[in-house]
């Protein structure tokens, strides 16, 4: 049983998490929020064509088309919270 202790709290002294008691841990934290609002939405790049081409030759699981339309009339008749307008 000491031994699984003795482990688990090597396990946690070497995983590294940000500590927000740290003011530059929290500073960098913000600014990386503040980069991420400032950003206009989109991807991040554009494929490229071998991406383009390999996703054009996927095919879709049966149902998928279907599952597709469904969504999109559930979405349309939402009602309550989580709404967007």
């Amino acid at each position: 049983m000491g031994e699984q202790i003795r482990q688990s709290k090597a396990a946690e002294e070497t995983t590294q998490s940000p500590d927000f008691r740290d003011p530059s841990a929290r500073d960098e934290a913000h600014r990386a929020n503040e980069r991420d609002y400032q950003r206009p939405p989109g991807p991040d790049r554009m494929p490229t064509a071998e991406e383009e081409r390999l996703a054009e030759e996927q095919e879709l699981p049966p149902g998928t088309a279907e599952h597709y339309r469904e969504m999109a009339e559930r979405g349309a008749h939402q009602r309550g919270e989580g709404r967007i307008p």
